[in-house]
């Protein structure tokens, strides 16, 4: 079957959560790491305002790469960043079953797996990416990660906490951490979206 005529079915899992946040997608062969961002940041619900790197496995040499937006303030003993947008997916997701890491925010530090669960073909006239199931709401941005969104969770389903009316002004906005309708899950154009965080920066 022709590249152009495939789809990557991914499951992402959002790490340390129970009952796991996670989410399934189908993006296109031809994405680039970037647009696999993209995707994943609107699946999950992350609103795209830190940065991010995957971890992957070369798959002719086994070594470990990051891939992510390259620092340019970076030490000479740093692993180099290859610039999402310059490589493809499908250098590195090569059959079912390839894992990567995937890191967003480097102070919550919210360690995502991303897993190939499947090539599939391509529905005609069908728009991707899609996200085709999932579960659990994401959890807010800035909350300080794993142990500040189990902090968080207890303190709003206790209204007697003496935080807890002060999470909800710092929240702004009703939350259920259950609620997950893949149906409403919006993707932008990653094209536009690196042309808002580079071209106009």
């Amino acid at each position: 079957m022709s590249p152009k005529k495939q789809v990557y079915q991914f499951k992402v899992t959002l790490l340390e959560t129970e009952p796991p946040i996670w989410r399934r997608i189908l993006v296109p062969v031809s994405y680039t790491f970037w647009d696999l961002h993209v995707a994943m940041q609107d699946s999950m619900g992350w609103l795209d305002y830190h940065l991010h790197l995957f971890g992957v496995t070369d798959p002719e040499t086994g070594e470990r790469k990051e891939i992510g937006i390259p620092d340019e303030d970076a030490f000479e003993d740093d692993a180099p960043c290859m610039p999402g947008w310059e490589i493809p997916i499908a250098d590195y997701f090569r059959e079912p079953g390839t894992r990567a890491e995937y890191l967003y925010d480097f102070g919550d530090d919210w360690h995502h797996e991303v897993e190939l669960e499947a090539i599939r073909e391509r529905l005609p006239k069908k728009r991707y990416p899609v996200c085709e199931a999932g579960a659990r709401a994401c959890p807010p941005e800035d909350c300080g990660g794993v142990p500040g969104y189990v902090d968080f969770l207890r303190i709003m389903s206790d209204p007697t906490d003496e935080e807890h009316e002060t999470i909800k002004q710092w929240l702004g906005r009703p939350y259920d951490p259950n609620a997950f309708d893949p149906r409403k899950v919006h993707f932008d154009n990653p094209q536009k979206r690196w042309e808002f965080a580079f071209r106009n920066a």
